[in-house]
């Protein structure tokens, strides 16, 4: 398998009259790597009610994760007209180009990720956590991400977050943006977070997981209060180029 060395996160939230197309694309629409030069890995994923993290599923929000094995390929997916389709049709769309820098783990029996870059001594990262959750410990996982989502949505340092999954309570990802490290490594450490790590470790609630640090290469649109024009982000311009 070809290396995912940069990667895409996008998100939508459909407009009132797309939400039949949008749930179409959901289930039929995901292109094939094969079909796509350079794609590597490529997943379209649902979210919680409001694009959390929550037991209620979306009926409007959306997102999909792709890797590649160059900038040029991430890029020319992003230009074209399977991604315009998200564009024309969302009430919200943002785009977030992205490059590895630490990865652990698998995702669908595969590593789509590989660590292509440093880690940042400074400025914005990306962060990606997916992971299926074992249909025994579903009951108790439940009772800790509730909690722990809604203390990302208020994290200091936290510029966005989105609650993702492949499949209801089973399939579950998290996708978030921070102003530096020390931001994101304070609230994964401690609160809500915090304890849902440790029972994630003491009860063994994945049969899989991938967890996964990225340098923000750019950011189109906005979402859930986040907006690039509003926010002057200070991204990697000597990877982006």
């Amino acid at each position: 398998m070809a290396d995912g060395r940069t990667a895409l996160m996008l998100l939508a939230q459909w407009k009132a009259g797309a939400r039949a197309r949008g749930f179409a694309h959901l289930a039929f629409g995901a292109p094939k790597p094969d079909s796509v030069p350079g794609l590597v890995f490529l997943k379209l994923l649902g979210s919680g009610a409001g694009g959390g993290f929550t037991l209620a599923p979306s009926f409007s929000h959306q997102g999909l994760f792709a890797s590649f094995d160059s900038d040029r390929a991430a890029d020319d997916f992003l230009a074209s007209r399977y991604v315009d389709f998200y564009r024309d049709n969302a009430d919200q769309f943002c785009a977030v180009r992205l490059t590895p820098y630490a990865v652990r783990g698998a995702w669908a029996g595969t590593t789509p990720l590989v660590a292509a870059a440093p880690a940042p001594s400074h400025g914005p990262i990306a962060a990606l956590t997916r992971g299926s959750v074992r249909l025994q410990a579903a009951a108790r996982f439940w009772t800790y991400a509730p909690r722990a989502q809604t203390s990302l949505q208020h994290a200091p340092g936290c510029l966005l977050a989105a609650g993702l999954g492949e499949a209801p309570l089973l399939r579950q990802a998290t996708f978030s943006v921070w102003e530096n490290t020390s931001a994101m490594d304070a609230y994964a450490r401690s609160g809500a977070h915090g304890d849902a790590i440790a029972a994630t470790y003491r009860h063994g609630f994945f049969s899989e997981s991938l967890f996964a640090r990225f340098i923000p290469l750019r950011i189109e649109g906005a979402w859930n209060g986040f907006n690039t024009t509003a926010h002057a982000l200070a991204l990697n311009t000597d990877l982006a180029a």
